[in-house]
Formats: C-alpha cells, structure tokens, sequence
C-alpha cells in the first residue's frame, strides 16, 4: 500500500466512551479522508489492546491508511501496524528499527525544540513531530512550538512533519501553509457531534493547499 504521509493525523482517544466505540469513531474518520491513525490506549490490558490494533490495521488498510502505534514497539511488531510513534521517554529509534519490520514507520516527538529533530533526523526518524502550537485540552501544559520550525524542517532536514496541540480546521491551514504534512488531532475529530465531518474539515485544509500550490 501506499506510504504517503501527509494529510489527517488522528490520535484514538485513549479510553472513549460508549457512545463513541473505537472502531466506529475510526472508520467514520477514515470516511473523512483521515490518512493516518495513531492507536493510543495506556492500559496494561494487553490482550484487548492488541486484538484492537489489529482490527485497526484491518480497517485502516481497507481505506488504504496507515496505523501507527503509541509508544509501544512490542504491540506494533505483534499486530503487524506500520508503524510507531516514540515520545522523549519511550524506546530510542534503532531499538525500535530492530523489533519491527524493514520499512515500517517510525514518527518522533520533537515538541518545540529542533535539536530534537535534528538528532531523530540523523538517527533514521521517518517523520517529525512539533507542538503544540495551540492550547490543547489533551496536554494544557505543553511547551509551545511556533512555525518556524516547520519551516526550518522542512529547509533543513526534508523529513515530513506533524503539527500537534489544540489543531483546528481554521488554525490547520496556516500550519500546512507553513509546512507541515500531517496535522494531528484528538478531540476535535473524535469529541464533534459528527466525526466524519469534522474529518473533512481538516481534509479541506490540505485540499486547499494543494489548490494553491498549482
């Protein structure tokens, strides 16, 4: 399948709730045009956690999309995701490379610092990720990061980039126009009365781009 890693970023809630079932809020993202799934649960439920991730790789790959997994290079290796995202204190990039197949994806955290970057560029990162750029309602006291360091990515090290943290499909544009490929986003896909619309809104912010690009 493909591996084009731009587009809509989205991070499952970590325990949703009932009236909105994992599964079920996923696809209709997927409808939406999200491209990326990042599988995020921090439970030590270990057997539930895992038959969840493969039936998101299933869906996922039905609508030709990826799945990364949250922190844990284990469970991305036993459901056969594409990938993992490492934060500051998980697994470091070659021990993750070791564990998992050749070619699958590894995203980085940077936050706001491009030193960061730099080292996860040098050490085989497939993306970057920076935030937050806006107050985020996930992580409210998170350093904040400004576009210029998209932009001095995208100069610099010509790795694809997320923009994290408070994203919304009226801040979204500016941060594609800045450079970022993926925005990355939780609440405001899985928390809107509608996922799947809420899930065009920030597809439109890459449509719009593109548009402007020609």
């Amino acid at each position: 399948m493909k591996r084009t890693l731009r587009g809509l970023y989205v991070i499952t809630e970590d325990r949703p709730p009932h009236t909105r079932p994992l599964l079920s809020g996923v696809e209709s993202a997927l409808r939406g045009g999200a491209r990326i799934v990042q599988y995020r649960d921090k439970s030590d439920e270990a057997g539930r956690r895992l038959d969840e991730a493969r039936r998101l790789r299933q869906l996922c790959h039905r609508y030709d999309a990826l799945l990364l997994i949250n922190d844990d290079v284990r469970l991305a290796a036993s459901s056969g995701a594409d990938g993992v995202h490492l934060g500051r204190d998980d697994a470091d990039i070659a021990a993750a490379r070791r564990q998992l197949p050749a070619g699958a994806l590894i995203g980085v955290s940077c936050y706001n610092e491009f030193a960061l970057a730099r080292r996860a560029a040098g050490q085989g990162a497939s993306y970057l990720a920076f935030g937050s750029f806006h107050p985020s309602p996930t992580k409210p006291q998170a350093a904040r990061a400004q576009p210029e360091l998209l932009q001095r990515a995208r100069r610099e090290l010509s790795l694809p980039t997320v923009a994290i943290g408070g994203i919304s499909p009226e801040n979204g544009a500016a941060l594609v126009n800045a450079g970022a490929d993926m925005l990355a986003v939780i609440s405001a896909v899985f928390a809107a009365p509608d996922v799947e619309i809420a899930a065009r809104a920030f597809t439109a912010c890459f449509n719009r781009a593109e548009e402007t690009d020609r």
